[in-house]
């Protein structure tokens, strides 16, 4: 059966950084979501997956790495494996888009076999990262349509829908190694040296925010200075370590109050926040409302 998880608005993820939903099954590792980016933001994560992404309607910006694409409606992208992303809706827009996340193997099967070795494995060794499928390139339409395919094909959970879904995906990544550019070569050294270290910096945060952290704590976690901490999260990320924190916690709190019925005090010390009116002004900072405000709205869905 397809994974049609629609209207997710909470985003889970695991104290890796990468997400906590299960992405289809073993035997069809694939799963469909219909996203809604008008109360909540994607935060920064990775995934062993593929990602690809129809934008149904308003507008998203999308971040991958140092990369910043607003798009609109028809438009999408992909990001390539252990890519760190995020998305947000884009100046208040109410932004809804279909994406598909797979694991590499629902197209190249094993890693002997011909689509693998012609492929996948030439596509998630290329150092590309992200694309933008905004128009800009003939072939942008026709990946774009593929994905769409896609998506619907799983969402119905037609007798067959898993030939279709691996069909659109499978001329998908045939059009992106088709369009690689020329002479593209693996990431820089300095391009993953600050990705492996924004990921341990994450992952150092993400497993002790319920604690007091200190930009020293992050920095030492990766084993760097505070000045190349703060460089690597400016860079990578848009803002500095203590915002991202609060933002984390923030979001954690979020989750806690869709899916609890805790006091609002008590969710904010668990989330670190231990001041209750410091968590309230934070919170209605990063969400536009108050913690209360939130979990009425989050209750009827």
């Amino acid at each position: 059966m397809a994974i049609t998880p629609c209207g997710s608005e909470v985003f889970f993820t695991n104290s890796q950084g990468m997400e906590l939903a299960n992405h289809g099954t073993p035997l069809f590792p694939a799963a469909f979501y219909h996203d809604d980016l008008e109360r909540d933001r994607v935060p920064w994560h990775w995934h062993d997956e593929l990602e690809a992404v129809f934008v149904e309607s308003g507008e998203t910006t999308v971040s991958a790495g140092r990369q910043r694409h607003t798009l609109g409606r028809g438009q999408g992208f992909f990001v390539n494996a252990d890519v760190l992303h995020s998305a947000t809706g884009a100046r208040g827009s109410h932004c809804r888009y279909h994406s598909i996340v797979f694991h590499p193997r629902l197209i190249g099967g094993g890693i002997d076999s011909i689509f693998w070795q012609s492929y996948l494995r030439p596509l998630i060794g290329s150092g590309l990262r992200f694309v933008a499928l905004d128009g800009g390139q003939p072939w942008h339409a026709r990946a774009l349509a593929c994905i769409e395919a896609a998506w619907q094909a799983g969402a119905s959970d037609a007798p067959g829908y898993e030939f279709q879904v691996r069909a659109a995906l499978s001329e998908l990544v045939f059009l992106l190694c088709q369009n690689l550019p020329e002479g593209k070569a693996t990431a820089s050294e300095k391009t993953l040296r600050d990705s492996d270290r924004i990921k341990r910096m994450l992952r150092y945060v993400q497993q002790n925010y319920a604690e007091e952290i200190t930009v020293s704590d992050i920095a030492a976690s990766a084993m760097i200075s505070q000045s190349e901490c703060l460089r690597c999260f400016r860079s990578t990320i848009g803002m500095p370590p203590i915002h991202y924190v609060k933002r984390f916690r923030v979001q954690k709190a979020a989750e806690l109050l869709s899916s609890t019925t805790e006091k609002i005090a008590d969710i904010g010390a668990q989330c670190g926040f231990q001041d209750t009116s410091y968590f309230t002004r934070s919170f209605r900072e990063i969400k536009g409302m108050s913690p209360g405000d939130y979990r009425r709205q989050a209750r009827p869905q």
